[in-house]
């Protein structure tokens, strides 16, 4: 097994960070230091990070939480700040997030150990959709405007792609898209002149939030992580 993999698979990091880690000289594998993230490693190799001997690969879960306003998409925070993993409590794997919501931004974020199956839910390439309830201002929303986020916006970083948007109600919309940029969905909405004043993530992939209050989670089923890895 590729170190990097073996780093992910151990709930060291994802596995683009695990590369990093590696490569930054980091990582020993039976005393020696490796830089190299294909270097290969059998279940059975001494391996360390920053002297830390890992157990091996972890079994693998998935959680989903139900984010509440205010709380960070993130293991920690240096300002002591809440965040998604403290809201898990410490459980039997060392847990990151899959992806972001902002501090303002309420619903679904899933948290795993399983670096590689985070990096494909969240890789551009993948094009996993994420749904999300939108309640904007500027009045109601105008058919161009509609138009506008169904056809793709020029945003600072580039053109968006086609986003699926249904109405919900004259200030309220349902909106999916496929990529995963920073504020993307506030964002898109401020450039068609409908600012978001209340997010709400309610589907990543073929997931749904049903069921879960504010601040629940729960552990995904077998059938669950079987339909997140068919995308």
């Amino acid at each position: 097994m590729r170190l990097a993999k073996y780093l992910a698979h151990a709930g060291v990091a994802s596995r683009r960070a695990s590369e990093e880690i590696v490569a930054a000289g980091r990582v020993t594998v039976e005393g020696i230091k490796v830089t190299d993230p294909a270097f290969d490693v059998s279940d059975g190799s001494l391996v360390r990070v920053d002297g830390r001997l890992l157990s091996g690969p972890e079994t693998r879960v998935v959680y989903m939480l139900n984010k509440p306003l205010g709380v960070l998409s993130t293991a920690s925070d240096t300002h002591g700040r809440p965040t998604v993993v403290e809201l898990l409590g410490a459980g039997e794997a060392r847990l990151y997030p899959v992806g972001r919501l902002d501090g303002q931004t309420t619903g679904l974020i899933l948290l795993t150990n399983d670096g590689e199956l985070a990096n494909r839910l969240t890789h551009p390439r993948f094009e996993v959709p994420k749904t999300y309830r939108a309640r904007v201002g500027g009045g109601p929303v105008t058919a161009l405007a509609l138009s506008a986020l169904r056809d793709g916006v020029e945003l600072e970083d580039g053109p968006t792609a086609p986003a699926e948007v249904r109405e919900l109600g004259p200030q309220e919309l349902e909106i999916t898209i496929r990529e995963g940029r920073n504020r993307q969905v506030r964002r898109m909405c401020e450039h068609v002149g409908h600012p978001v004043l209340e997010l709400v993530r309610v589907s990543f992939g073929p997931l749904r939030l049903e069921g879960l209050e504010t601040g629940e989670y729960r552990r995904l089923s077998e059938a669950e992580l079987g339909s997140l890895h068919a995308l």
